[in-house]
């Protein structure tokens, strides 16, 4: 006997298209419509289940509404000349008015029942310009989320500072004034600190100083005694000399 038609509506109807690059995961999405006025029950399938993620892989869909079902196809290496063969399968029944366990209706339905649509998947891989224009786009988006979030953040201390009171906003400048007043301090006390190490260093300094000025006076006090002495004695030989010069003659 030949399966009843399926109730559900399928978008896409026919295929399911993944988009590249494929070295992330890639998700495509699969829209399911219940048009009649009864619940439906549907699963998802597929031929590779190892390289794919649905979610939801099952469930209910309620008259009159819809479901997105996200299909993420696990990073690979594409090779453009191998063909997929990779193939989905909805799979879809009608749920009793009195269902209480989903599992079961799957477990007790007959072949007759159950209502199914198969789809293709097919890999793309985007144009040069569509690259550039994606490019683009992420730039763009990024641009402008970083802008909205600069804008919150400059807007952060303006409405904080409204939010504060006089009372708060006086006692933050007098801490402000005692932090001043305690930097002037450190200040006063670093520069004392400075002239009493200058000081100390230069009494040393002096001290050497005048010590070697003493010496040196004194060794020229020395050095003059001593020429004034050979002076003398070479003026008293001279003398002596003369004399005995004139008494020979």
């Amino acid at each position: 006997m030949a399966r009843p038609e399926q109730v559900l509506l399928l978008e896409p109807q026919q295929e399911l298209k993944f988009r590249g690059p494929f070295t992330d995961v890639v998700t495509a999405t699969l829209k399911l419509t219940n048009p009649t006025d009864r619940n439906v029950c549907f699963k998802v399938k597929t031929t590779a289940p190892r390289r794919y993620c649905v979610r939801p892989n099952s469930g209910i869909i309620d008259a009159g509404t819809s479901i997105n079902v996200s299909v993420m196809l696990q990073p690979f290496e594409y090779d453009p000349n191998e063909k997929s063969k990779h193939k989905f399968m909805v799979q879809s029944i009608l749920a009793p008015r009195d269902m209480t366990d989903m599992e079961g209706v799957w477990k007790e339905a007959k072949s007759d029942e159950l209502m199914d649509s198969k789809l293709r998947c097919a890999f793309e891989m985007p144009l040069e310009n569509d690259k550039a224009h994606e490019s683009e786009s992420s730039k763009t988006v990024s641009f402008s989320t970083s802008t909205s979030v600069k804008t919150e953040h400059s807007a952060l201390p303006k409405s904080a500072s409204a939010s504060l009171d006089d009372g708060e906003v006086k006692k933050i400048m007098e801490e402000c004034r005692q932090l001043q007043m305690e930097v002037q301090r450190l200040r006063e006390e670093n520069k004392q600190i400075r002239e009493d190490d200058g000081l100390r260093k230069r009494k040393p300094t002096q001290t050497a100083a005048s010590h070697s000025s003493t010496m040196a006076s004194t060794a020229m006090t020395k050095d003059e005694g001593l020429s004034t002495r050979i002076l003398a004695l070479c003026l008293l030989f001279f003398v002596i000399g003369a004399i005995v010069g004139k008494l020979v003659l």
